[in-house]
C-alpha cells in the first residue's frame, strides 16, 4: 500500500560488555526498519529475553558470563526452532565458528563490521537468508572442483579434527592430509581451516 510503514525488524542485543552492547544497540536504533528490543549482558539473560520477546532477530555474543553464547544459541532454537540468531563477535576462530553452525546460527558476523553490514546482515536474515562475514566466503554455488578425498578431508576438518586424526581415520600418512589440505585451501581461495570450512558451507559443499 503506498505509503505504508516498512516492517520493523525487532532485535535482542545480547553482550556483557556495556560498550558494545549499547554501542549495536545505538547503530541500530538508527535505522528506520530496526528497533531494540531487548538488552541482555550474559547467556541466561539472553535466554529468557529470548523467550519473553520473541524478537525476530538475536544478536549474540559468543563469549559471555553464565550461560555463554552457544550454549545459549541452543537453548533459544530448543525453545523456539525458528529463531534466527546472528552470532557477533570478535573471534574469526574455528572453535566458535563451527559450534555456532551447529547450534544452529543463521549467520556469523565479526564485531568490527559496519552500520551498514550489520543492517544489512539483520534484514537478509530476517528475510529468510543465510548469512556469513563477506571477508570469510565467496558468492559461489559450485563444489570448487574438489576431489571425493578433500571432500571427505574436508567434512573431517569441519567436524574439528586436526591433520593427525584425519591421517588415522582416512588410514593415510599425516603428510598426504597436509597436501590435501593445501589443495582444499587453494580450491577454496582460503589461508586457513576455519575460512576454508566456512567457505564449503556458504557453497553448500558440505
Amino acid at each position: 500500500m503506498p505509503g505504508a510503514a516498512p516492517h520493523v525488524i525487532r532485535v535482542l542485543v545480547a553482550d556483557d560488555h556495556p560498550v558494545v552492547r549499547e554501542g549495536l544497540c545505538t547503530m541500530l536504533e538508527l535505522e528506520d526498519d530496526i528497533v531494540v528490543v531487548g538488552r541482555a549482558a550474559d547467556g541466561e539473560e539472553a535466554v529468557t529475553l529470548a523467550r519473553s520477546e520473541r524478537p525476530d532477530i538475536t544478536l549474540l555474543d559468543v563469549q559471555m558470563p553464565i550461560l555463554d553464547g552457544i550454549e545459549a544459541l541452543r537453548r533459544i532454537r530448543a525453545e523456539d526452532p525458528d529463531a534466527k540468531v546472528i552470532v557477533l563477535t570478535t573471534y574469526r576462530n574455528e572453535d566458535y565458528i563451527f559450534p555456532s553452525l551447529r547450534a544452529g546460527a543463521r549467520g556469523y558476523l565479526l564485531k568490527d563490521s559496519s552500520r551498514e553490514e550489520l543492517a544489512t546482515a539483520i534484514r537478509a536474515v530476517a528475510a529468510g537468508e543465510s548469512l556469513l562475514d563477506p571477508e570469510m566466503v565467496l558468492a559461489a554455488t559450485d563444489d570448487a572442483g574438489l576431489t571425493a578425498r578433500e571432500l571427505e578431508v574436508l567434512t573431517l576438518m569441519a567436524d574439528g579434527h586436526n591433520n593427525a586424526q584425519i591421517a588415522a581415520s582416512l588410514f593415510v600418512s599425516e603428510n598426504t592430509v597436509k597436501t590435501h589440505v593445501r589443495r582444499i585451501f587453494d580450491k577454496l581461495g582460503s589461508h586457513d581451516r576455519a575460512a576454508a570450512v566456512l567457505q564449503a558451507w556458504k557453497r553448500h559443499v558440505i
